[in-house]
């Protein structure tokens, strides 16, 4: 039963939960499945463990392993989520982040059957 995983963010001064959102979108097997069809199905969460990183701002998550293909991005103080990025593959495991000339970027490895990893490096405007 949903939800499969969710991503919660706890504020550890207080022990208080500030907000909780599912780790992924619905997996396609569960969104369309024939005896679902015509009902509302909120977003679940991936079957998977999502690979995640905290910047200053930002959440960035993805939907692990043998999942969706894409990096979903998180306004840290809400959990709102900011863009969704397609990606060549699952990622493997943990995002990393560095600066080069006040710049920041994202690095990850991404991978799927029959194609080796490759690190894929992205922007963070």
């Amino acid at each position: 039963k949903p939800p499969y995983n969710r991503i919660t963010a706890i504020d550890l001064n207080k022990g208080e939960i500030l907000w909780t959102v599912p780790g992924g979108d619905t997996p396609d097997n569960i969104k369309n499945h024939a005896a679902l069809q015509g009902l509302d199905i909120p977003t679940t969460g991936a079957r998977t463990r999502p690979a995640v990183m905290a910047t200053k701002t930002l959440l960035f998550a993805t939907e692990g392993f043998g999942s969706r293909p894409v990096l979903h991005i998180f306004d840290k103080k809400t959990g709102a989520r900011v863009a969704d990025i397609p990606l060549a593959g699952s990622v493997g495991g943990s995002p990393m982040s560095y600066a080069v000339n006040g710049k920041q970027y994202i690095a990850f490895w991404v991978g799927k059957q029959g194609m080796p990893a490759e690190l894929t490096v992205l922007s963070v405007p």
